[in-house]
């Protein structure tokens, strides 16, 4: 075989080869990219969903409040009225 062949398919089989390199960095990077443009979709419904957990609760805890001062008032009527009623002891 002349040289020149063989310094040919070595010059081929290198430029094969960073091509190669070249495109599995390319793929892996896309891969990385898609990773994190999941990671951050799933980062915004988290944000999303704490936010309106955080609604909830707020709502939950000022019916809870309401309550609490409705039990109360209901509490200190039966009481004036064991206070009123003559059967009553008290």
């Amino acid at each position: 075989m002349d040289t020149w062949i063989i310094v040919l398919i070595v010059i081929a089989a290198i430029v094969v080869l960073a091509v190669l390199l070249f495109g599995g960095r390319r793929a892996r990077e896309r891969k990385l990219e898609e990773r994190r443009a999941e990671a951050h979709e799933l980062r915004r419904g988290a944000d999303e969903q704490a936010e309106e957990a955080k609604q909830r609760q707020a709502e939950a805890q000022e019916k809870a409040d309401l309550a609490r001062r409705e039990r109360e008032a209901a509490e200190a009527r039966a009481r004036r009225a064991d206070e009123l009623d003559p059967d009553v002891d008290t």
